[in-house]
Order: structure tokens, then C-alpha cells, then sequence
């Protein structure tokens, strides 16, 4: 039976002070893996990775504490510092057990943070342990994502919500030139993520608008990442903005689904799989 993984969902228990950035009172609340589990079972998942929503040294320890309880977590993608001067010892003491690694780089002031120095030796660090680094990014920077693949090309990278891009005719021209560029290098991959919260908002009139808005980028991101390099992931909570869980997973489903058994199995789990190191 192929493999079938979220590859994009958050744990939290919510405090002012970690969770400023939520804006929304569906946000500021506890989401444990217990909330989830059920909405994966139901849509006949395997398993989730988790992936870090605070910057801070306890967050990764937090991650791994909830995977050790819940043997749905295949995976977590953590944080740490990775300008820290021992890196080096941060990282070996997560060796065997966190896949990954994610900065907030969406939220850094200079776009040229992921190009400067102490920033690149930290990724280099990252590939000397084998682990991956998730990319959440803006549409301005994927030019940078696409040198700083060329600086570490055995290096795995992958885009979280398809770079996030802002869903109007005039955004998708930059985007998809951009993205087609960075798709050339192979040790890059891309979330199909995050669609529901950054599209524009519904006309209860409407029920496909979210498909129509968003097909050209899915179309775009297809056909230059390929299912090879592609993989569903639902977001929750931060999606729940603007869909439920299932509703989330059905757009994507259903826009798969003119794909062959095997492409939308590698979407819905094996690359992602394959990514993250996951059996």
C-alpha cells in the first residue's frame, strides 16, 4: 500500500507571547495531535510531519515530546538557531531523530538573509547531518532560493505553499517565471499548501472558485515539479482560516485526480516520503 502523509501541519499550545503573529481567535487556541489524528484516519492517512510555528530553542524538544506520544507523526521539520555558534553540537543532538529544519524566512527584513554568510554555513551544517531545510519563502525571494540551491546542490530543499503567491493575474507572471527557474534544480521540491488562506476570499455563490483561482499556479507547479518533486499538505490549523480540513484535502483530490494511480500517490504521500527519509 503506497505511503499517504500530510507533509504540512502545525502543533501549538497557544500563549501570547510565542504566538504573536496570530491575528485570529480560531488560531489562538491548543491544537494537539489528538485534534488531527481523527481527520487523518478519516481521509486514510498514514501519518503527518510536523513542522516548527515557533522560532525558539523549546520548539523542536516540543515537536519530538508529541511524536514520542503519537506514532502518526512520522516526522518533524524543527528550528534552531542557524547562525548559533555551536550549531555543530544543536545539530548532532537532533541526528536520527528530527528530519528537518525551517527559518521564517518570509519574515526576515533583508532579502538577501538566506545569501549572507553565517546563514549559508548553517545550511551547509545542515547537509553534513543529512538533514532537510524548508523553505518558506514570498514569491520575491524564490530568485534567491534558486541560488542558494545552486550553492548547495546536494542540499534538500522544498517550497513551502508554493511560495506563497498572492493569486492575482498580475502576481502570477513574476511567480510562475520564477518558480519555473528554481524548478530546474533538482533538489527542490514544492508543497501543494497553504492554497485556501492566501487565495482571495469566496463567493458563497461560487463553490469552485478556490479550484478556478488557483489552477494556474497548480498547473504551473505541476508540470515543472512533476509529481516527482511534489506533495499534498493541509496546513492545519493555520488553513482552518479558511477550510476545514477535508475541505482542504478535496481541492487537492480533486485536482489530482486526472492524474494516474501512481502520480497522485507520490502527491499524496510517497514524495514526500522520499523527502523526509520516511518508510
Amino acid at each position: 500500500m503506497a505511503l499517504r502523509l500530510d507533509s504540512h501541519q502545525h502543533f501549538w499550545q497557544y500563549n501570547e507571547t510565542d504566538y504573536g503573529w496570530m491575528g485570529h481567535d480560531i488560531l489562538r487556541q491548543n491544537y494537539l495531535p489528538a485534534y488531527l489524528e481523527p481527520y487523518l484516519r478519516d481521509n486514510g492517512f498514514h501519518g503527518t510531519i510536523a513542522v516548527q510555528a515557533r522560532q525558539t530553542a523549546s520548539e523542536t524538544d516540543f515537536l519530538l515530546q508529541l511524536q514520542s506520544e503519537n506514532s502518526f507523526i512520522k516526522a518533524v521539520v524543527g528550528w534552531t538557531d542557524l547562525k548559533a555558534e555551536n550549531l555543530q553540537s544543536t545539530l548532532s543532538s537532533y541526528e536520527g531523530k528530527v528530519s528537518g529544519f525551517r527559518h521564517h524566512l518570509e519574515s526576515e527584513p533583508d532579502i538577501d538573509y538566506m545569501l549572507g554568510t553565517s546563514f549559508q554555513r548553517g545550511i551547509k551544517a545542515l547537509g553534513d547531518f543529512n538533514f532537510t531545510f524548508d523553505l518558506l519563502v514570498r514569491p520575491h525571494h524564490l530568485q534567491n532560493c534558486a541560488r542558494l540551491a545552486d550553492d548547495f546542490p546536494d542540499q534538500r530543499f522544498v517550497i513551502d505553499h508554493l511560495g506563497k503567491p498572492d493569486y492575482s493575474e498580475a502576481g502570477f507572471e513574476t511567480w510562475a517565471s520564477d518558480i519555473k527557474k528554481l524548478s530546474e534544480r533538482a533538489n527542490v521540491f514544492c508543497k501543494i499548501s497553504g492554497m485556501v488562506t492566501e487565495l482571495p476570499p469566496e463567493d458563497p455563490e461560487d463553490d469552485n472558485l478556490a479550484i478556478d483561482a488557483s489552477l494556474p499556479y497548480l498547473d504551473l507547479a505541476l508540470e515543472q515539479f512533476t509529481p516527482q518533486r511534489l506533495m499534498f499538505g493541509s496546513d492545519w490549523p493555520v488553513a482552518t482560516l479558511a477550510a476545514t480540513f477535508d475541505e482542504v484535502y478535496d481541492i487537492t483530490n480533486l485536482y489530482i485526480g486526472k492524474l494516474s494511480t501512481h502520480e497522485q500517490e507520490l502527491i499524496m504521500g510517497e514524495t514526500a516520503g522520499r523527502f523526509y527519509s520516511i518508510s
